[in-house]
């Protein structure tokens, strides 16, 4: 790729980028949330044909006008929604074989199933995945989603695979299971293009890494010992990054937040005991699987029922569904922001006044548009959200923007539990860093906050207290600052490893 350039309204996406991706070779592509990643990538892929430069290919021009030619020059792409990407309701094979319902079966329409299943079968067993063609979609788990995709992608001629943010939702066995593919892939000569905010996996699987900031092509080298994290990052930023917390300025104070035996309707969790006092920031960590995500989604009542108790201010609320839980002063900012956090297809306006919409409507409930977007274009400016307009769709925002609009809308609510769950997942170390700061801010105006998440570097620098959860319960009960990440990962695996 040389000399890309992509602009939208009043900004300048891409300008003048040069790439470079090889056959069998493992290339990161890397910078801060709106450096240009996706946009380059979508040009690859055929999403976006509004572009001007050069692409070659064996070093004969192409023109990638859609995503159908960029199938056809063997590009492919996974992105990190795979949900998006499947039909739940059909079988693996299905899933696998989708252009070949789509477009192979001819005038007759008529479907083959064995040759069908036969050949989703090989490829599985090609990659060696271990699923089955038959096995339905809607029973996997989301790696094995990602398995289906990759699967698919590899029906074709594919000589690059681009994995958008792959190992984001994914437990460290999960991930390693997808570099040991990734690795396969690679000796049979595909060319993969790696997208992730988690450098220090980068070290271990790629080979070459490009850094891109603000649209403009930074650096590519060689990933070696010889590099380290701090550089990229600085590369990334423009500047040395700090990556402590300032936590002063908080007061702490009596419990807001109590829960006693809690259990949520699945059978997800159990009869957990935990209390957030005002003006504390309290961890909930454990690995993928632990039950982090349920008990966050039980306190906002997303699974209905729950047995035990939930107590704000010492008296016992009820938490049913979510709207009782935002009367109950809940706040929730989801792990899956797409899916559960933002409105895709709305403007960043409509979105940050999701939650308050009530401050903006008069008699007869018609809304005052102008104070919508006046406080709208207030928490962009305070946000520091980058975009050309009140009036841009949440769903062309980069992801640290999309997540700064979901924790915009709650700021002028009246909620005193504010649970965040894995707020940093897919976005950069700078973008990390102002939600780290609009979370402490949050508990210097006396705000109970929990932070669930598997990161416990995260844990280490930003929360006070931590609960560590194992296969649905509360492990143990630590003081951050008397702890340390191996004592994490001791609880988190049900005293296993050390």
């Amino acid at each position: 790729m040389k000399n890309i350039c992509v602009e939208f309204p009043g900004v300048k996406a891409l300008q003048n980028v040069d790439c470079e991706f090889r056959g069998g070779e493992v290339k990161a592509v890397v910078g801060a949330n709106g450096a240009g990643k996706s946009t380059l990538m979508k040009v690859l892929s055929g999403v976006n044909s509004n572009y001007t430069g050069d692409i070659t290919i064996d070093g004969k021009p192409v023109q990638i006008t859609n995503t159908k030619v960029a199938k056809d020059l063997g590009i492919e792409i996974v992105y990190q929604e795979v949900d998006t990407a499947l039909v739940p309701n059909l079988s693996v094979g299905e899933n696998i074989m989708m252009d070949y319902l789509t477009n192979g079966i001819g005038k007759v329409g008529i479907v083959n199933w064995a040759h069908l299943h036969k050949t989703a079968a090989e490829m599985l067993q090609r990659l060696e995945l271990p699923i089955t063609s038959r096995q339905m979609v809607a029973t996997l788990t989301l790696a094995q989603k990602q398995m289906v995709v990759i699967a698919r992608a590899m029906m074709g001629k594919c000589r690059f695979l681009i994995l958008d943010e792959p190992t984001a939702p994914l437990s460290q066995k999960e991930t390693e299971q997808l570099f040991d593919l990734v690795r396969r892939l690679k000796a049979d000569g595909v060319g993969i293009i790696f997208i992730s905010h988690r450098l220090n996996e980068l070290f271990e699987i790629c080979d070459t890494i490009t850094v891109l900031r603000d649209g403009q092509h930074i650096k590519t080298f060689n990933l070696d010992k010889s590099i380290t994290q701090d550089y990229i990052v600085e590369l990334m930023l423009g500047k040395v990054f700090d990556q402590r917390v300032d936590k002063s300025g908080r007061t702490i104070g009596d419990d807001v937040l109590e829960t006693r035996k809690l259990s949520d309707s699945r059978g997800a969790i159990h009869d957990i005991d935990i209390h957030v006092r005002k003006g504390e920031i309290i961890g909930v960590s454990g690995l993928v699987g632990a039950g982090k995500t349920e008990l966050c989604k039980t306190l906002f009542g997303a699974f209905g029922k729950y047995s035990g108790e939930i107590l704000v201010g010492g008296k016992t609320v009820v938490n049913n569904s979510p709207s009782q839980a935002v009367k109950n002063e809940f706040a929730f900012v989801p792990e899956e922001r797409r899916k559960e956090g933002i409105l895709v297809g709305e403007t960043i306006t409509n979105n940050l006044s999701a939650v308050t919409l009530g401050k903006y409507s008069g008699l007869l409930a018609f809304i005052n548009k102008k104070a919508e977007d006046d406080a709208a274009q207030e928490k962009i400016r305070s946000l520091t959200i980058k975009t050309p307009s009140s009036k841009q769709k949440v769903g062309l925002l980069s992801g640290g923007n999309q997540q700064k609009v979901v924790i915009g809308k709650w700021l002028d609510s009246d909620a005193a539990v504010y649970i965040f769950d894995e707020p940093t997942k897919g976005i950069d170390v700078g973008a990390k860093g102002e939600v780290y700061k609009l979370i402490v801010e949050l508990a210097r105006q006396g705000k109970a906050v929990i932070y669930a998440t598997d990161e416990f570097s995260e844990i280490m620098n930003l929360t006070d207290r931590v609960y560590v959860m194992y296969n649905g319960r509360v492990q143990q009960e630590l003081i951050t600052e008397k702890t340390n990440e191996n004592e994490l990962l001791f609880y988190s695996t049900g005293g296993q490893k050390k």
